[in-house]
């Protein structure tokens, strides 16, 4: 037998039948746990000498493994835009990958400038229906994680999601936290009136100038902020449409709270 072979039942004899040969031993690290987690499948333990001959044996540390959310998660990372990679999972012939919304921006891999192709990674994909994917909008406060089936929903309603301008119409180009809204309406949009109260009276005047209309107002009532739209549209038939619409400053979540009649 190789002098550099220990097996595991001589091993044993020696730390159980023998405390002179403990003794020599006792300056192996860990001996009763590292030799047995160490064993391979013949039941030997291979110990290294030291160049010096010193006889000790050496134990080599392993890379942790992947446990984590963020670690799993991190697998998924797109190189170009740092977004999820979500099934269905598509690689370059190379397995680098790249999500769905960049892809059709590139011509070529960003990882090996290899070509795309349409090849499906489906070990990945069948991974990626395990992992809990943090909210895009993590960076503005969300702290939810969540199967990659249930994030798009998600974060369409996040209440950490940037808001854009609620006042009618396209020229308005502002984003910002639900909490900026009211603010951002008053500073820069200074037209609208704002009135206090459960019970008020929206005053629309010139109702007949020619083309659609809108009309403007904010109603404070309930510990909320409704914004009041009256939208006159193009004549439908000879005659004049008007339609009215409330919208919460609010939260889907806080919209359910309150009834339109």
């Amino acid at each position: 037998m190789n002098s550099n072979v220990v097996t595991y039942t001589q091993l044993r004899r020696t730390f159980w039948e023998d405390s002179e040969q403990v003794a020599k031993l006792k300056d192996i690290p860990y001996v009763n746990k590292a030799y047995m987690s160490s064993l391979d499948m013949s039941g030997t333990i291979n110990r290294q000498n030291s160049s010096a001959g010193t006889g000790k044996s050496t134990v080599t540390p392993t890379a942790a493994p992947l446990t984590s959310t963020a670690d799993l998660a991190s697998l998924f990372e797109c190189p170009v835009c740092f977004d999820y990679v979500l099934p269905p999972i598509i690689q370059c012939q190379s397995g680098h990958l790249v999500c769905s919304s960049c892809r059709p921006k590139l011509s070529c891999c960003p990882t090996c400038r290899g070509p795309l192709g349409n090849i499906r990674n489906l070990a990945m994909e069948k991974v990626a229906s395990s992992v809990m994917f943090p909210c895009k909008y993590q960076s503005s406060g969300c702290t939810v994680s969540l199967l990659h089936t249930e994030k798009t929903d998600h974060e369409e309603a996040c209440e950490f999601r940037p808001y854009m301008c609620p006042c009618p119409g396209a020229s308005c180009k502002w984003q910002g936290s639900l909490d900026e809204v009211m603010p951002h309406l008053m500073t820069s949009h200074k037209s609208i009136t704002t009135l206090q109260g459960e019970d008020i009276v929206f005053l629309a005047t010139d109702i007949n100038l020619p083309g659609a209309v809108d009309w403007v107002m904010m109603q404070s009532c309930f510990g909320n902020h409704f914004m009041l739209v009256l939208e006159k549209q193009e004549k439908f038939d000879g005659h004049q449409q008007f339609f009215a619409i409330v919208q919460l400053i609010g939260t889907r979540k806080q919209a359910e709270n309150f009834v339109y009649r």
